[in-house]
């Protein structure tokens, strides 16, 4: 996928449409997320589906980091990735990176992770694709 300004960006980062958090949180990031390189879309959308050759039920499991040269950083080191590769949060992303805090990390993302859809159903965050009931 080519980015608006016609260059191939270093890479994606996939969220979940089936979740309000992940559809407000990503597309809140967006102009840093672009600054850094990247575009985002959302797992479901069909060119992502292709290139992932993943099932569908598995698609909304996490968030993934996915580089033109096809590797994937997935979760909780897509995360940390990314902070790190923007200036202000550099810092943070290599703590959060190192034992013990890496572990944490990975720990509470995990938890979030698996509570998400109750966040957003509390926080009343609607996901860009509200139509389909994601298989758990």
């Amino acid at each position: 996928m080519i980015d608006h300004m016609g260059n191939l960006p270093k890479g994606w980062v996939l969220y979940d449409g089936y979740c309000g958090f992940c559809s407000w949180w990503i597309p809140f990031w967006k102009k840093t997320i672009n600054k850094c390189g990247y575009e985002i879309a959302p797992l479901q959308e069909e060119w992502v589906r292709a290139e992932l050759k993943t099932e569908d039920r598995l698609l909304n499991k996490d968030i993934i980091l996915l580089f033109t040269d096809g590797s994937k950083l997935i979760g909780a080191d897509a995360y940390i990735f990314g902070m790190k590769a923007v200036w202000w949060s550099k810092p943070l992303g290599f703590v959060l990176d190192f034992y013990p805090f890496g572990k944490i990390t990975r720990m509470f993302y995990r938890l979030f992770n698996k509570n998400r859809f109750l966040v957003s159903k509390v926080c009343r965050l609607k996901p860009v694709i509200p139509s389909v009931k994601p298989e758990k």
